[in-house]
């Protein structure tokens, strides 16, 4: 499943996230994991394994926050890059984890991708609008 978590919805309501100073990461899911609006905080369950993945993921940069055609979004950097990177990846989970890993959103790849023969793994961040960015509400 494809959603922000109900947690962080609330959570944003009790002040806990700060996307202008917290560490937020992104890690990388394969088919098996089970995540969805539930998911609550980053687990391992489920998580990649292999050639030039470290369980956590990677850290999000270059956090931006916006405004237009009454959303609020969040975007950041891209692309996220794992070199020599040799798994296959269905989704992901973007966390905080400055705050005790909670989650933020849920992503789903659509299909298996994979990376072999030592390959970088690519995460391209979707534009930075209203319409396109990763985390956004109405």
């Amino acid at each position: 499943t494809q959603t922000q978590t109900t947690s962080f919805k609330a959570e944003l309501y009790e002040g806990i996230h700060d996307f202008s100073a917290d560490v937020f990461k992104i890690a990388l899911y394969t088919s098996s994991a089970d995540l969805g609006a539930n998911t609550t905080v980053y687990t391992t369950s489920g998580e990649v394994t292999g050639g030039g993945y470290t369980a956590g993921g990677q850290v999000l940069t270059g956090a931006t926050i916006n405004t237009g055609y009454n959303t609020a979004y969040i975007s950041f950097d891209t692309p996220v890059t794992w070199a020599g990177a040799t798994f296959t990846a269905r989704g992901a989970l973007i966390y905080n984890s400055s705050k005790g890993n909670k989650a933020v959103a849920v992503y789903d790849f659509g299909t298996d991708q994979n990376a072999g023969m030592a390959n970088s793994f690519n995460v391209n961040m979707p534009a930075d609008t209203a319409q396109e960015a990763l985390i956004r509400m109405s």
